[in-house]
């Protein structure tokens, strides 16, 4: 049995050491993991609008592996992210996400959901925006059975753009105002 004090802290010292290496290359790990699921959930995290001879704006969309549309986008300046649902007649706000936007609730309106019938708020949206195309005065629902932290964006925006799909991709396109 070794009873050299300066062995025994040396060892201290490399099994501190090794435990330590093994927490951060865990802590490396899990970051490069949770990027590369968040990528997969909303793969239209960086945006780049293009704009057409004849000043139309398009902003292409990936779908994610689930098949959905989610992207990153904005409410009056704010950013936030949608799912894009054509399902849906307006823009679905879950209620945390109002309050994080401080959005009035207006009257009370029955809804149906995918989950049945709810009572949600009538809401207007000052700006909602996806990269470039900008649409103002954009009818919501503020809804307060939602937890998630995905905001629908449903026909009140959709209806005021062309969206064309190809494969995978789709593309929003809004033309000038005349």
């Amino acid at each position: 049995m070794d009873n050299n004090p300066e062995a025994k802290e040396q060892k201290r010292i490399g099994t501190f050491m090794v435990v330590l290496m093994w927490i951060l290359l865990l802590a490396f790990l899990i970051s490069f993991f949770e990027d590369v699921i968040d990528r997969q959930i909303n793969p239209n995290q960086s945006l780049n609008t293009q704009y057409t001879e004849t000043g139309v704006r398009e902003v292409e969309l990936q779908r994610n592996r689930y098949g959905h549309y989610v992207t990153d986008g904005s409410i009056n300046g704010q950013p936030v992210v949608f799912m894009l649902d054509t399902g849906a007649t307006g823009v679905a706000v879950p209620q945390h996400i109002a309050k994080d936007l401080q959005l009035e609730p207006g009257m009370a309106i029955q809804v149906q959901t995918a989950n049945g019938l709810a009572t949600g708020y009538d809401s207007v949206l000052d700006r909602v925006a996806v990269d470039g195309i900008e649409l103002k005065n954009i009818r919501a629902i503020i809804n307060p059975n939602d937890d998630t932290d995905v905001i629908l964006l449903g026909m009140s925006f959709l209806k005021k753009i062309e969206f064309t799909q190809r494969g995978d991709v789709l593309i929003l396109r809004q033309y000038t105002q005349k």
